[in-house]
């Protein structure tokens, strides 16, 4: 309900800004070229969210079509965690396996896994706190386990179970899809994903490929 609340919510201020010049116009108000530049400008930034969600729509109707090819997981890892880690409020800690770690999945996919889980656990964390993130991994057999930790609140009891269920979200924005998504791209894989979580101590995601 509350992606659903957001994207009505993006429409309607859409709609309004342009009642709001129309208004402006037809009244010869002064200030129609500055008026005109506001909304036009507003009116981009809400097309780009609505285009995002439709994207990640796109995205999440994906995952049954995987192009599966070999490749080396921890080159891909590494990439995402290069792209987050931009900032002094933000560390990740990268501890995985020296030796290459070849898979038989969509490296697209995999990709969007890491980078929702990443994503996932820097929004969990509270804004006055340093962002701090740990991935590791675990190599037996034939199985490759990584662990993403955060450093936040923990999720809370009442919502676990519906943590992996599409368009479910505790942010006030965004589609709810990051985590149905990364749940339905382990599972295209025959993998498994995760998570434990305790109050102050933080959550880790586990996914096993």
């Amino acid at each position: 309900m509350q992606f659903i609340h957001y994207c009505e919510e993006k429409i309607k201020k859409s709609q309004n800004c342009t009642q709001f010049l129309k208004k402006s116009i037809d009244t010869n108000a002064p200030n129609v070229k500055a008026l005109s530049d506001n909304v036009a400008n507003t009116l981009i930034e809400q097309i780009d969210h609505l285009s995002a969600i439709a994207n990640e729509f796109s995205q999440f109707a994906n995952i049954g079509n995987p192009k599966n090819e070999i490749f080396e997981l921890n080159e891909v890892i590494k990439q995402v965690t290069l792209l987050h880690a931009v900032d002094d409020r933000t560390q990740i800690d990268l501890h995985v396996d020296d030796k290459p770690v070849m898979i038989h999945a969509d490296r697209t996919h995999i990709n969007r896994l890491f980078t929702n889980l990443i994503l996932n656990a820097m929004q969990a964390i509270p804004a006055e706190r340093n962002v701090q993130i740990s991935i590791d991994e675990i190599i037996t057999g034939n199985t490759v386990l990584i662990k993403v930790k955060d450093n936040g609140n923990g999720i809370n009891e009442a919502l676990q179970s519906k943590i992996f269920t599409p368009n479910f979200t505790t942010k006030t924005s965004g589609t709810g899809l990051g985590l149905a998504m990364s749940k339905g791209i382990v599972e295209q894989t025959k993998g498994k994903i995760w998570f434990e979580t305790a109050a102050g101590v933080g959550t880790t995601f586990f996914v096993e490929l």
